[in-house]
């Protein structure tokens, strides 16, 4: 992806743009951060193929209205503090339409309609940053301005709801990544109910897992199901790594990706959140039983790729290094945080 110095820049660009919207102390700045990460991820989109082209119109069109929605809700909530001289959370309909337009920058539903689309038309790199580093300047704006209100009870739901349905009849793995990430996106909200940190440390392993996986499927160079059954099985250990690290972003004990939902789960409990605590614990194992759909398939059909079809490379050291340590620390996490 970077193999170009225009790209080197546009990924400066890129993290200026979310460094900028994080750590401004006014609306304007933070809407001018958010506009210099879209304008510098547009060309990071943008390839000479058909399906990045339409991915990054959907892409720009998406944000572009986003991001008007977003300035008119700033507007409206500086001459609304001028005029009436009262908290600005007693004005609670702009304050929608403020986590509404970041909610569709965050691709979570009910506005996730273009994220699947855009995450089928984009190559792997760049779908890691659009899982990623893409979502985290809306989750802190929101973090900002969080008020616990229906908007965001249904955007829970809802998350958990189409992220676990919308993958069940997919033989996209892109599309597949989109619509786990959009269930994830519903347990970082959920943590949001709780405790900045929450969130934080949800995000932080979400984006630790997510990475992990992509950079086996970008090794392997796997982006439908049935190329599964044609991974390498010369290498013993690629589809243990590969299958254990979904099930560790699944969530599933005792690989590493339950420690943050056990946290958000343990968090929710102690405040009473019992039937969020039920619906979104449910859907999830829905997301689990698409995970172990593909498992089970793939893992039965012994691969009949031949030897040159897939190149050994530097990276795959790389990705299985991640993949084990996703999937084998689990127990050393607590031990950590137990001393903090």
């Amino acid at each position: 992806m970077f193999n170009y110095p225009a790209r080197i820049l546009f990924g400066l660009a890129l993290c200026l743009g979310t460094l900028i919207s994080v750590s401004s102390n006014t609306w304007f700045g933070a809407w001018a951060g958010l506009e210099v990460n879209l304008l510098s991820f547009i060309p990071l989109i943008s390839t000479k193929g058909m399906m990045s082209v339409e991915a990054s119109l959907k892409y720009f069109l998406t944000q572009a209205l986003a991001s008007i929605l977003l300035f008119f809700s700033i507007l409206f909530l500086l001459g609304y503090y001028k005029v009436n001289f009262i908290p600005l959370l007693t004005n609670l309909p702009i304050f929608m339409l403020f986590n509404t337009a970041l909610l569709i920058k965050l691709g979570a539903a009910p506005f996730h309609f273009w994220f699947p689309g855009v995450m089928e038309g984009i190559n792997w790199s760049t779908s890691l940053i659009l899982m990623t580093w893409q979502k985290l300047a809306p989750l802190v704006l929101i973090s900002y301005t969080f008020y616990g209100g229906s908007l965001v009870y249904v955007s829970i739901i809802l998350s958990s709801f189409i992220g676990a349905v919308g993958g069940l009849n997919q033989t996209s793995l892109r599309k597949i990544m989109a619509y786990s990430s959009i269930n994830h996106l519903g347990w970082i909200l959920s943590g949001m109910l709780l405790n900045n940190l929450y969130w934080f440390i949800y995000f932080l392993f979400y984006c630790f897992l997510s990475g992990s996986l992509i950079f086996l499927f970008m090794n392997s160079q796997l982006s439908q199901f049935n190329h599964l059954f044609l991974t390498k099985d010369s290498n013993f250990f690629n589809k243990i790594f590969l299958f254990g690290n979904f099930l560790s972003l699944g969530g599933l004990p005792p690989f590493l990706g339950f420690f943050p939902k056990w946290l958000i789960i343990q968090g929710l409990s102690t405040s009473g959140h019992i039937l969020l605590i039920g619906i979104i614990t449910s859907l999830t194992l829905v997301v689990l039983f698409y995970y172990l759909r593909i498992f089970f398939t793939s893992i039965t059909i012994s691969g009949v790729g031949t030897k040159w079809q897939f190149s050994d490379s530097y990276w795959s050291s790389l990705s299985s290094c991640l993949a084990s340590v996703s999937i084998f620390s689990l127990p050393l996490f607590p031990l950590f945080f137990s001393f903090l």
